[in-house]
């Protein structure tokens, strides 16, 4: 049994750390509004990381980390407040107290600024045009920096229940670009969390991590594939080509080879699949 802190417990973060207590695990979900009254098995701590004060009563002995942490809105004040100030405000905690325990940290394939539809890696260049993506770069130099047995988890676009946006936007007859074609990566919330419980699983069972993985289905397909598959699942109109001039901002295939050769197997390994499942609950049009 390991004691965990789960730094984040919104949907992700709440499943894990349910997963994580069926192992038998000790297990703290720091949220800065967890629920009034719960019956969850795992403890609530309730603070904002932005907060040093909230902080101070944090308990010293966590064996691992995982940070799951996402930003209030799309402004740099957002971003600062959660990759700058809370982290530093975590790990200067953490160092006063002598806790070294490793950090898992749910980064974002937002970091690669590729425009082409490039396939990228955990190698490729980091390079985001927007600055509130440099933000979370910035945040993982920082956490390899500060501890090599850090890891770094880059997700894609996250879906499943709850996440439905593109279910919503296949049934508005969108606007699609369609040549040239505009790729999209995705990840289902459930492979989000079996991720992590696997990264910590192997961990524990004293496999050594790599610093960095990119966690993406096998299948990075085109927005017009996906939109008009949709459509036709949904009984609803087709998407309606648009042409678009030059690069988009973000524009890359991603490869989940290093996460798989750990000897993770995706439960939604495609689009069709979990789409399929959120369809099916949905009711067909």
């Amino acid at each position: 049994m390991a004691k965990i802190l789960i730094v984040g417990c919104g949907a992700i973060g709440y499943e894990l750390a349910t997963t994580l207590v069926e192992a038998g695990h000790d297990v703290t979900g720091l949220k800065r509004s967890p629920p009034p009254s719960s019956r969850e098995k795992f403890t609530y701590f309730r603070a904002d990381i932005a907060s040093p004060a909230d902080l101070k009563t944090l308990d010293k002995d966590f064996e691992h980390v995982f940070f799951i942490v996402s930003a209030d809105s799309r402004h740099d004040n957002s971003y600062h407040d959660i990759y700058e100030t809370g982290i530093d405000n975590l790990l200067n905690r953490f160092a006063q107290a002598g806790c070294k325990a490793p950090w898992i940290f749910v980064s974002s394939t937002s970091v690669y600024g590729q425009s082409k539809g490039e396939w990228v890696d955990e190698d490729s260049v980091t390079t985001p045009s927007k600055n509130t993506s440099l933000k979370i770069v910035q945040a993982e130099q920082k956490l390899v920096a500060q501890n090599p047995a850090n890891v770094v988890v880059r997700f894609s676009g996250i879906y499943g229940p709850g996440r439905e946006y593109l279910l919503r936007m296949a049934k508005q007859t969108p606007s699609i670009q369609q040549n040239p074609p505009y790729y999209t990566n995705r990840i289902h919330q459930r492979d989000c969390v079996g991720i992590l419980a696997y990264l910590l699983q192997q961990r524990l069972s004293g496999i050594s991590l790599q610093q960095c993985y990119l966690a993406s289905d096998d299948d990075p397909a085109p927005s017009w594939e996906v939109m008009t598959w949709l459509s036709e699942e949904m009984r609803c109109n087709p998407p309606v080509a648009k042409m678009i001039e030059g690069d988009c901002d973000m524009n890359k295939r991603c490869r989940n080879d290093r996460l798989k050769n750990l000897g993770y197997s995706f439960i939604y390994p495609d689009y069709k699949t979990g789409y399929s499942e959120l369809i099916n609950q949905q009711g067909r049009g």
